[in-house]
């Protein structure tokens, strides 16, 4: 079972993941409700009984059992009401859409999407409940590749909400036909953001690649991420640091630019901003972690 450290303040959630790196499963004692909150993991529940009651923005949902909510990163959500187990839930780490650039540039169309219904797709709702079943099974497994199998799960269901909500855009979208070319700008531009984020790289450089104007590049970047470029540079050269993090040979000096942080103030205060504690406190958190 996962568990939480819940801020009150800030209404912000951190995640610790006690058995696999980046994902964790949760079943029996979640609590009834749950106040208000977000993290920066994605979470996808898959509801187990009927009268559930929650909140994504603002959004009341009540799925039936067989049905997928779908909570993305950075969302405001909250359980008003959970039957005892009544659901089972997957989540995972922003990386794993945010270092994709696949996912990142069609996270415009994602994240409109927080309710797939049983009754209306039963295969797609089925094949994602087999596999968060497969992450559950994998939580207690010693293989050397458990990390590995369980990302790939993870990308199993994703590849399919995605191909099953592109699929809706373009039909929905017929008339005025879909844009894939803008798709194309913005996941070559997520492509080359990870693949430069250690390099002092700017917006400017970036839309020039693409081969978009600087101001065009942005409102793009923006409407389809719903990133600004600072922050996903950002979050990207996190992630980056908490590998380096773990390990513990290197200093958090040498982490923080090895990440492409060209201050460590810069690199405390981004870190403590996307992850919640400062990077010496994760890394104590991590080694602990590891001990149990």
């Amino acid at each position: 079972m996962c568990y939480y450290i819940y801020i009150m303040e800030t209404e912000k959630e951190i995640i610790k993941y006690p058995r696999i790196h980046g994902v964790s499963f949760t079943e029996g004692g979640t609590p009834p409700t749950f106040p208000r909150h977000w993290h920066n993991a994605a979470e996808f529940h898959l509801i187990m009984k009927d009268g559930g009651i929650y909140k994504i923005d603002g959004i009341t949902y009540k799925p039936n059992a067989g049905d997928i909510l779908l909570v993305w990163p950075r969302e405001l959500h909250e359980v008003v009401h959970c039957n005892k187990e009544g659901t089972v839930f997957v989540q995972f780490s922003s990386y794993l859409l945010e270092s994709n650039s696949d996912f990142a540039a069609a996270s415009h169309f994602l994240n409109e999407y927080h309710l797939l219904k049983k009754t209306e797709n039963p295969e797609l709702t089925g094949n994602i409940a087999e596999r968060v079943f497969k992450i559950r099974d994998m939580q207690d497994q010693t293989h050397h590749f458990s990390e590995t199998r369980c990302k790939l799960l993870i990308y199993e269901i994703l590849l399919e909400i995605g191909e099953f909500v592109l699929k809706e855009r373009r039909e929905s979208l017929k008339d005025s036909g879909f844009p894939d070319k803008l798709l194309d700008y913005i996941r070559f531009a997520c492509s080359y953001i990870t693949e430069h984020s250690a390099e002092n790289i700017t917006q400017s450089q970036v839309a020039e690649k693409t081969g978009l104007s600087q101001f065009y590049f942005s409102k793009l970047f923006n409407e389809y991420t719903k990133m600004s470029f600072p922050a996903y540079l950002a979050g990207i050269r996190v992630q980056n640091a908490i590998n380096l993090l773990e390990n513990e040979t290197l200093s958090v000096t040498d982490c923080a630019f090895e990440a492409g942080f060209q201050s460590t103030t810069t690199f405390n205060k981004i870190f403590h901003e996307i992850i919640g504690c400062s990077p010496r406190e994760y890394r104590k958190m991590h080694s602990l972690n590891h001990q149990k």
